[in-house]
């Protein structure tokens, strides 16, 4: 008896169908049916493809706070080329406490300030990368992600030792600076310091020597990341004038960037350039060379890279498959309606006569047509 009532406890859960489906013999197949459930799952294998696409892609999120770290020092990368020698030039920075920063992490080395066709071909591409960064900022975000697969963005070295004469010198290096405003500055004579200030020593050196043209191959503050492009890198300027000015206003954020391949802590910078000639007898009062004034700024931007979580792709992927399903019925009245239009208008499948009825409907003709009467029968 116990065996027999759980058998029958099993069937009636068997039997349960809290979703009751209609009968095989009462389910009517269609060319209209076929067609829209062929279109759903055509559409839900793309769409699944596509989010799939949207799941593995990642974005750049920014967050802003307030700078908090005033004690560190921040590094400045330099890389300048001026068409001067190099005992005839020199370079330091002074902040805004009056501290002077000596050059000693600088070096000066002898160049040719004239650019090799494969340097100039590397001039001309990083120039190109900088206008499209400027005509669209979310370039920046591709340079992001992909900071170790991008190729070196240092000046390519000369292909064969040149025999032309050296006529130009090369300030690389980095120096650490205190967080404040600053001005690196580039000009006649070396720099010395002294209780007063500072100044260079530019009475040994002839006026007709002066030309500041330069190019700037790599400027950049904090922790050199490759890959990255600076606003700077690639410049060139070239003056015919012995007494020119040109300036930089730089504004430095420092930036924390968050990426699947690299943490960092760098900075990022806008510049403003300016240039005009020295001259005192027409109130254009000055020092000629190449003046960088910087600022940093008391903000600090996070840039991390975000990728959307596997539960919300599962969510997203189960609500396009429930809502092709969900539209499958009102699509498949639509297209059932417009192939009952054409196969009306067309005579096709159930629409199109049958053999039977079409003579059926001939004989009735030929049985109701009236004989003609004797009465009626011209004379000959």
């Amino acid at each position: 008896m116990r065996r027999l009532s759980r058998k029958k406890a099993l069937s009636l859960v068997k039997e349960l169908d809290a979703f009751p489906k209609v009968s095989d013999s009462y389910v009517e197949t269609s060319a209209s049916g076929g067609t829209v459930s062929l279109i759903a799952f055509s559409a839900m294998a793309l769409l699944a493809v596509l989010e799939f696409f949207v799941y593995r892609d990642t974005w750049m999120k920014y967050e802003y706070e307030v700078d908090k770290d005033f004690s560190s020092k921040l590094k400045i990368n330099i890389d300048i080329t001026v068409a001067m020698k190099c005992q005839h030039v020199g370079a330091d920075i002074l902040d805004l406490a009056e501290t002077m920063i000596t050059s000693n992490g600088l070096q000066y080395e002898p160049a040719i300030f004239e650019l090799t066709p494969q340097q100039r071909l590397w001039q001309r591409t990083l120039i190109l990368i900088q206008s499209r960064l400027r005509e669209k900022h979310a370039l920046q975000e591709v340079l992001y992600k992909t900071l170790l697969k991008g190729g070196p963005t240092a000046l390519p070295p000369r292909e064969d030792a040149s025999m032309e004469p050296l006529n130009a010198c090369r300030i690389h290096g980095h120096v650490y600076v205190n967080k404040v405003a600053g001005n690196l500055h580039i000009t006649v004579g070396k720099p010395i310091h002294h209780p007063q200030g500072h100044a260079h020593i530019a009475a040994f050196v002839s006026h007709e020597t002066y030309n500041f043209s330069h190019r700037i191959d790599h400027l950049s503050f904090g922790e050199e990341i490759p890959g990255i492009i600076n606003p700077l890198d690639g410049t060139e300027k070239i003056t015919f004038n012995n007494n020119q000015m040109f300036q930089y206003f730089i504004t430095v954020v420092p930036t924390r960037l968050n990426t699947y391949k690299i943490s960092a802590d760098t900075h990022q910078f806008s510049v403003t350039e300016r240039e005009r000639v020295i001259n005192h007898a027409a109130g254009s009062h000055g020092v000629s060379g190449i003046f960088v004034k910087y600022d940093t700024s008391s903000l600090m931007v996070t840039v991390s890279e975000q990728h959307m979580p596997l539960w919300q792709f599962l969510v997203r992927l189960c609500g396009i498959i429930g809502g092709i399903f969900s539209t499958t019925g009102m699509l498949h009245g639509l297209v059932g309606c417009c192939f009952d239009v054409i196969c009306c208008r067309l005579k096709l499948g159930a629409y199109r006569p049958r053999e039977d009825v079409r003579l059926h409907n001939q004989n009735n003709l030929n049985n109701h047509q009236t004989p003609l009467l004797a009465d009626n029968v011209p004379q000959e």
